[in-house]
Parts: structure tokens; C-alpha cells; sequence
């Protein structure tokens, strides 16, 4: 299996491209980036590169997961350089990095994993608007480029991604505040993909590691998933990364002897467990409204309704529809959110705690946190209220 590289690599190989462009420097076909993490070097083929005037270029790098399932594979990633000289940048903040056409915005005011070197917000912030270029991307690409800037120079990097509106929309980057585009998001240079054994081997030797020191844990799908429990007060030291190994991670969980567990997700993906689907990665198995459906029909929605939720294109759309349904009829206290949701929460927790208790004969509590496209609670099943009180 070929080595993959994720976005912020060849984002950064585009913009040491334009830069050495414009400092006349002989190009190759390819440029060395500097991972970081990991501590190697790599070469990186650049497509195109072009002056736009005597201070600013642009290159063009495509990017290659490997042989890993990625819907970005073969994108365009464009990196514009401009240089200025003296003054119109602090000598301390010399390289810029912004976001342009294909790179989502924050659509919210809530804290972000952003790095120290983030340009205009206060250290570790991300204020509304601002692009979705995360810690890694900004060490990797102020790393490489400053060894190539010239005394008394600096410059602006801006990072575009043309298509990454369209991309976007088969993410679920909206779930965690980021729209119109996608994150350069990642804590590493190669890729990780949620197939390999040898990741799933790491996180279940991470929760080993951590039931050592605890006995309840938080377990997370993503990293977006991560950064958002962290910000609802959850200790960091206590979250676990699962991937789409759900069901593998929750019985290694019971196996190292921990007491009990905080599922904190996504319910466009945590729903799947309701259903007792424990991979939940879509090219396995999904079911996600079709399991909505059944569960809306058992506690007995119109029937007209149940059509309509069973059509809907995703979960959101579904839980829109239940939200504008208890809207309308709120003179005759519709609570159709609140019901179905507490429900498929319960189903949750009491899924799982029979998977762990099958596999491990162990019983475990387990509660569920479940977060809609705007990062807020939908519902805390209630053992998740019992957990959080602990956490």
C-alpha cells in the first residue's frame, strides 16, 4: 500500500512552489516538504506554477491519499504567494496564511483548534468567518517557508481549494461549524485511514493506556467530534478517538476494565448504533434513515410524515422536517424531536452495553450525547446526564 499525504501537505508543497518561483529559484518537477509529524521529508509533485506580477505567483499540486478511500483524491490545491518588504507585516508574524475560494469559514463564534500562529484572532481562537486552516496546516506551511524567505521579507500564503464547495457538501464539515468549503484539517502528515488495522491497533492500545489512569471514558468518531467535547468542558485526557471502530473499541473498552463510557457524536453517525451497527463507516453499512424511519413509526408518527422522513437525503434534513412538524402544531404540544431522540438515545446506550456485555461479559454503562449540524445537543440520553456530572 502506497503512502497517502493529507491536504495540508500539498497545500504547503504549492506554496513553497510559488515562492521559489518567485524568488527565481530553478524548480524541479517536484518540491521537499518537511512533514513535521512525522520527522521526514518528502517529495511532492508540483502541476503548475505561474507569476501573476513581479510579487505574487501561484502553483498547483493535486492531492493523493494513497491507496486509501478520500473523496479529495486528485483535487486541485492552490497555493497563492505575495511578498512585501519592511513594514507591512510584524517582523515576528512574517508569514500570513488565508483562506480563499474552496476553504470553509467558521460559521460560529466557538473556540477552535487553531495554532499560535493563527493571523488576525487572539492566540487559539477562530472568530466567525475566519478560514478553517488548522494548527497543523499553519505549523507546516510557517515551518517550510520561513527558511526561504529573504531578509526584511514576508508574506501572505492563500490557500485555495476550487473545489471545495462542492466536495464540502458530501462531509459532514457543516456538523461541526465549517461551510462553503472544506478544513485543512489533521495532526499529521501521512494518512490515516480508518481501514488500516494498524490505527485501530494505536487506538485500542490509547484506551489500555487510559483506563490505567480512569474509569470512565469519552469516546469520539472524529476529530471534529474531539475538538467539540473538548469545548463542552469533557477533560481531554479522557477522550478516546474510536474512528469507525465502534463496536471494537467499546469491547477492548470493557476487556481493560473500564466502568463506563460517554458516546459523544454526530447523530448522523451515532444513530447507526441504534440499529446495532458498530462500524460505522457508510461504505460498510448504513441504514442511518432508514432506522430514523422505523423508530418514528413505532412511536407512532402520521403515516403521511413517516413517507416523509424515509425520503429525506440525510438524517438533518429528517430532523429539520420533525423540528418545523412540532413548529407548526405547537398549540397541541408536538414533541416529536424530543421523543424520537430520546428514544433512539436510550436505544444507544442499551445497544452497546449488550455488545460489550456479549463480547466481554462485562456491563458497562454507557450514555450517549447526541449533536446536531449546528454543534447543539439534540439529546443526552439519561445516563449521559448521570456521566456528565462525573466528567
Amino acid at each position: 500500500m502506497s503512502p497517502g499525504y493529507t491536504l495540508p501537505v500539498f497545500a504547503c508543497a504549492s506554496a513553497i512552489a510559488a515562492l521559489r518561483h518567485l524568488h527565481q529559484d530553478d524548480l524541479a518537477d517536484s518540491v521537499a516538504v518537511n512533514l513535521i509529524k512525522p520527522s521526514q521529508t518528502v517529495d511532492i509533485t508540483i502541476e503548475q506554477v505561474a507569476k501573476i506580477d513581479e510579487q505574487s505567483a501561484i502553483a498547483i499540486t493535486r492531492s493523493d491519499p494513497g491507496d486509501h478511500l478520500d473523496l479529495t483524491r486528485n483535487t486541485p490545491i492552490w497555493a497563492k504567494v505575495e511578498t512585501f518588504r519592511d513594514a507591512l507585516l510584524q517582523k515576528s508574524d512574517r508569514i500570513q496564511i488565508r483562506g480563499g475560494e474552496g476553504i470553509g469559514r467558521q460559521s460560529d463564534t466557538m473556540l477552535s483548534p487553531c495554532g499560535t500562529r493563527v493571523y488576525y484572532p487572539p492566540v487559539g481562537q477562530c472568530r466567525q468567518n475566519q478560514a478553517a486552516i488548522y494548527t497543523y496546516a499553519q505549523e507546516l506551511i510557517t515551518e517550510n517557508l520561513k527558511p526561504l524567505l529573504h531578509p526584511e521579507e514576508s508574506i501572505v500564503v492563500t490557500i485555495i481549494l476550487p473545489e471545495g464547495r462542492r466536495l464540502a457538501k458530501r462531509t459532514s464539515n457543516e456538523a461541526f461549524g465549517v461551510v462553503e468549503g472544506l478544513s485543512l484539517l489533521g495532526t499529521t502528515g501521512i494518512v490515516q485511514p480508518l481501514t488500516a488495522p494498524s490505527q485501530l491497533e494505536a487506538y485500542q492500545d490509547q484506551i489500555k493506556a487510559k483506563a490505567i489512569l480512569y474509569d470512565s471514558l469519552v469516546f469520539c468518531i472524529g476529530e471534529n467530534g474531539i475538538d467539540l467535547a473538548q469545548k463542552s468542558g469533557i477533560d481531554p485526557q479522557r477522550i478516546v478517538k474510536t474512528a469507525n471502530w465502534v463496536g471494537s473499541m467499546l469491547v477492548v473498552a470493557g476487556l481493560a476494565g473500564v466502568k463506563s463510557i460517554l458516546l459523544f457524536g454526530y447523530h448522523g453517525k451515532l444513530i447507526k448504533l441504534a440499529g446495532g451497527i458498530f462500524h460505522t463507516h457508510n461504505h460498510l453499512a448504513d441504514g442511518r434513515l432508514e432506522i430514523l424511519t422505523a423508530y418514528c413509526a413505532q412511536l407512532g408518527l402520521p403515516t403521511s410524515e413517516v413517507r416523509k422522513i424515509f425520503n429525506c437525503s440525510t438524517t438533518e434534513s429528517a430532523l429539520d422536517l420533525l423540528r418545523d412538524l412540532d413548529r407548526k402544531n405547537h398549540k397541541d404540544h408536538s414533541n416529536w424531536v424530543e421523543v424520537v431522540y430520546q428514544q433512539l438515545a436510550e436505544k444507544i446506550d442499551q445497544r452497546c452495553q449488550d455488545y460489550i456485555r456479549k463480547y466481554t461479559e462485562q456491563n458497562l454503562c454507557v450514555g450517549s450525547v447526541l449533536f446536531d449540524r449546528q454543534r447543539k445537543v439534540i439529546k443526552k440520553s439519561s445516563n449521559a446526564l448521570l456521566l456528565l456530572s462525573n466528567l
